[in-house]
């Protein structure tokens, strides 16, 4: 994994707005990483490389289904949104050489969240959300509750949020978004 490279790539698939972004989930994600003690370079990595096919076009979308052979399900089909999550762990994969599937699976789920996350998964899920850039509603109730060690409760609110902020829009949900919150709620977590 040759992080220069990587940090390259990425620059050069992403608009300066969005490649910021990206380094601020990552520099997020190590702060994260030292608080609830994950690896920090894992964390980097996955932070840097998550939105890397945000901003695919159509075609781009369709030669990399096509290619990796992706399958995306019918929530994921034509909403890039969501689907961008599925095909960056692919290009992060096979393009960028990234072989860990901590990291992997970090880019996968950072959009829907899922049941059972993994540290790192919950990491660049939420860095997603509250790197410094972010300015939303509610945005500081996350930043205080990850820095004070709340991070299932910090997830909770925010699948609570996306569910909310689905439905008024008159979206989909997806199942993922809704077993990752039941998840925590079941196994008591908070």
């Amino acid at each position: 994994m040759n992080l220069e490279l990587i940090n390259n790539k990425i620059q050069e698939m992403l608009p300066e707005k969005r490649y910021k972004h990206s380094l601020n989930v990552a520099d997020c994600a190590v702060k994260l990483s030292e608080i609830y003690g994950c690896d920090k370079e894992k964390a980097y990595i996955a932070g840097i490389a998550h939105d890397c096919a945000k901003y695919l076009n159509k075609d781009e979308v369709k030669y990399y289904v096509d290619k990796y052979k992706i399958v995306l399900d019918e929530i994921e089909k034509d909403n890039l949104a969501l689907s961008h999550s599925l095909i960056g762990s692919y290009i992060a994969k096979y393009e960028f050489g990234i072989n860990d599937k901590d990291i992997i699976n970090a880019i996968k789920y950072h959009t829907t969240g899922k049941e059972d996350m993994n540290l790192i998964e919950k990491i660049i899920y939420i860095a997603d959300l509250i790197e410094e850039d972010r300015d939303f509603p509610g945005v500081e109730e996350l930043r205080d509750l990850v820095y004070n060690k709340e991070l299932d409760k910090a997830l909770l609110i925010s699948f609570n949020n996306t569910i909310k902020f689905v439905i008024e829009n008159n979206q989909l949900i997806h199942n993922r978004t809704v077993d990752a919150r039941n998840y925590l709620i079941k196994n008591k977590i908070l």
